[in-house]
């Protein structure tokens, strides 16, 4: 079953250009985008008109993105049977455009259809669908309903764009969409103060990564001469492109491959809340739970896992014996750890969606490593896998706040498993497939793939040994959570009811998805593998015969059993007060304290990084009103001075010499007139008067 990562590499089977469905591609996103701005031109009580033009733009994308998904697997299908007879590739088809020119050189934009696109488009457009149908139902009697559906709509269009982009451009572009969506939603609520500083948070923290995302692009384009992925051989992705940046040197004995891959993880790390640039997504709850549903599920986080699959051949460039390079096994070191790290803490958290925002970070990790270790096809299916229980776990925590009239503490909730029993229910299938329960579920079959390939990796087995510890965890803290809220009595206020069925049918179709899905995956029918990586499958039971694999079921196995009957020792069907201190707090209370307060991340950047910052503003305020203030002050005085110096020039000295001037024209202009009598006497006078000084001169100088 395990075959170590490794980059596969697909064309286009078709000699006269994309297919239709390829052409079109373009408008799986553009539609939800186009949606976002004509319901921001709507007035707020056209409540209705806003939600339908959001779900039917989202509805028209998974029509389309079904449509793309089963032309690619037709193509993929017909090619597997191809290739028992002959030779063939499976599909990729790319449709690029040039944006605009420079000198000789273009900047060209383009969008892909190949099997890693495909399944996430319909996972994106399918998952964010029934969220936007759920929240017809949670924000419900929200006064900015409107504008909610604006920017949902606009969050899923920036997502669906980062799916589909051929070009690294365009996937920035579509990325720094989503960056600006997730401020606007986790900030949704701007009047309540936690909201307004998690969505200012999540800004900045994001665009940490994004820095180095930005510099990885310019890197790749100066070597490369081309954001492409692909494009007929020439594409960034493509061989000759990944030979070159393999000759050229960086710093610390990496090729320009592995300095770009590194900067596009942290990029990644950002986005999809590795550590240490986690701190913005358990704040990120402060949003409406829809949103954190979308957030945690199918748009924002998923998007640093798909970029690290999307560049995966640069990643792998240059793989050594074990199939592994330095990017790799940072990415597998960092997802490890924080895969461990946050389910840690997310075992002394008492707010459900908190729990959840944990859980989240920590598998998150775990896609990574799957991606370090396993390659493109791991990390994946537990992404696509995860999606569905994750939004199904937002959406039943979103139904049981509504229905405990807004309470998030779960340690003031109880008892619901009577009282809310198509939440439970769901809730409880979601709890078990992101547990791992055997067999049954679709993240047991996702979760053993990325245990399967830490158990092969080749560096180290200490991840293998983080990853099983980080599986006992979540059986834990889930099991400690279900049981806080759905067992023993009701500790909250007021009496708690089920949620309407706009809001249960989403959870029961997402419930579905997450048992169904493992199918795909299992070592009988690994058929996500097969088609992610581009070779035929069959259903065969001898795929559990590889060695070594039953006892990594059985290891699994019994770890998962073991965290969930730890979690029902300590709380199943008790009935806490609920101010009473956790059964942990009082057996360890320092350690739950550093647990319950996130190992002090925070406080350490606030103290480190937030305090450089902040004294660093105040260096700068200070020199600018005092240095460079002062400076433009002296610069003004002293320009203010030459003009009143010019001033005084040319009043004093230039126009008194010019009025002076015209004092002695005019005086001796009144001379002239007096002698201007139009007497001819007078002038026959002046005439003889002249003639005789003239002869007077003449005799004088004659004498001389």
């Amino acid at each position: 079953m395990q075959e170590g990562p490794q980059a596969v590499a697909f064309s286009c089977m078709s000699d006269c250009g994309p297919s239709v469905i390829a052409q079109l591609l373009w408008l799986i996103p553009a539609v939800p985008i186009a949606a976002s701005g004509v319901i921001a031109l709507l007035k707020q009580p056209r409540r209705k008109t806003a939600s339908t033009l959001a779900i039917g733009s989202l509805c028209f994308s998974l029509l389309l993105s079904l449509m793309a998904f089963a032309h690619v697997v037709t193509v993929w299908s017909n090619t597997m049977t191809m290739e028992q007879h002959h030779s063939a590739n499976a599909l990729r088809e790319v449709v690029n455009v040039t944006w605009f020119q420079f000198g000789t050189t273009n900047v060209d934009l383009g969008w892909v259809l190949d099997p890693l696109s495909a399944v996430m488009l319909v996972m994106v457009s399918l998952v964010g669908l029934l969220i936007f149908i759920y929240s017809t139902g949670y924000m419900a009697h929200d006064e900015n309903y409107t504008r909610f559906f604006c920017f949902l709509s606009l969050f899923a269009g920036g997502m669906l764009t980062v799916v589909i982009a051929n070009s690294l451009l365009l996937l920035f572009m579509g990325w720094e969409l989503v960056g600006l969506t997730s401020y606007l939603l986790i900030g949704f609520w701007y009047l309540k103060p936690s909201a307004a500083a998690a969505a200012k948070k999540a800004f900045l923290v994001t665009r940490v990564g994004d820095v180095f995302f930005l510099l990885g692009i310019v890197w790749l384009f100066a070597q490369t001469g081309t954001l492409l992925f692909y494009n007929g051989g020439a594409g960034s992705m493509e061989p000759h492109a990944l030979a070159g940046l393999l000759a050229q040197h960086a710093a610390w004995g990496l090729s320009a491959a592995g300095a770009i891959g590194l900067l596009i993880f942290a990029g990644a790390a950002g986005k999809s809340g590795q550590f240490p640039l986690h701190v913005w997504l358990p704040d990120a709850m402060e949003g409406p739970t829809p949103v954190s549903a979308l957030i945690h599920a199918a748009t924002m986080v998923a998007a640093g896992v798909y970029l690290i699959a999307r560049v995966y051949p640069l990643m792998a460039a240059g793989a050594l014996t074990g199939g592994t390079t330095t990017a790799l096994i940072v990415v597998t070191w960092v997802g490890a750890f924080t895969a461990v790290f946050a389910a840690l803490i997310a075992v002394a958290q008492n707010d459900i969606k908190r729990i959840l925002a944990y859980s989240t970070v920590s598998q998150l990790g775990y896609m990574m490593a799957g991606l370090g270790m396993g390659g493109v096809a791991v990390g994946m299916f537990h992404l696509i896998t995860h999606a569905f229980f994750k939004a199904l776990l937002f959406m039943g925590a979103g139904s049981v706040i509504h229905g405990c009239h807004e309470e998030q503490d779960v340690r003031r909730m109880g008892g619901l498993w009577s009282k809310m029993p198509w939440t439970f229910g769901t809730y409880a299938v979601g709890m078990l497939a992101l547990c791992g329960f055997p067999l049954v579920f679709s993240g047991f079959w996702s979760k053993d793939g990325i245990l399967e390939a830490a158990q092969h990796f080749s560096v180290s087995k200490v991840p293998f040994y983080m990853l099983v510890f980080g599986a006992l965890l979540t059986a834990f803290y889930m099991t400690r959570q279900v049981s806080y809220v759905f067992f023993g009595s009701y500790r909250g206020q007021g009496h708690a009811h089920e949620s309407q069925k706009s809001m249960t049918v989403p959870l029961g179709i997402l419930a579905f998805f997450a048992i169904a899905l493992g199918a795909i995956g299992t070592p009988a029918w690994p058929w996500f593998r097969g088609f992610l990586d581009g070779h035929a499958v069959g259903f065969e039971m001898s795929g559990f015969n590889e060695p070594g694999l039953l006892a990594l079921m059985g290891t699994s196995t019994v770890v998962v059993l073991l965290g969930l009957t730890l979690g029902w020792w300590l709380y199943g069907n008790k009935s806490p007060r609920a101010d009473a201190p956790d059964v942990l707090e009082s057996a360890m209370p320092l350690p739950w304290a550093w647990l319950r307060d996130r190992l002090y991340v925070d406080e350490f950047y606030g103290a480190t990084a937030v305090a450089f910052y902040d004294w660093w503003a105040r260096v700068a305020d200070w020199l600018d009103r005092r240095v460079w203030g002062g400076a433009v002050a002296g610069v003004a005085w002293a320009f203010g001075m030459w003009a009143q110096l010019n001033r005084f020039l040319d009043t004093n000295v230039v126009d008194g010499s010019f009025d002076k001037g015209c004092d002695e024209l005019s005086t001796g202009g009144g001379l002239l007139s007096r002698m201007q009598s139009g007497r001819v006497q007078t002038y026959l006078r002046l005439l003889a008067l002249a003639v005789i000084a003239l002869a007077a001169i003449l005799i004088w100088s004659s004498r001389a």
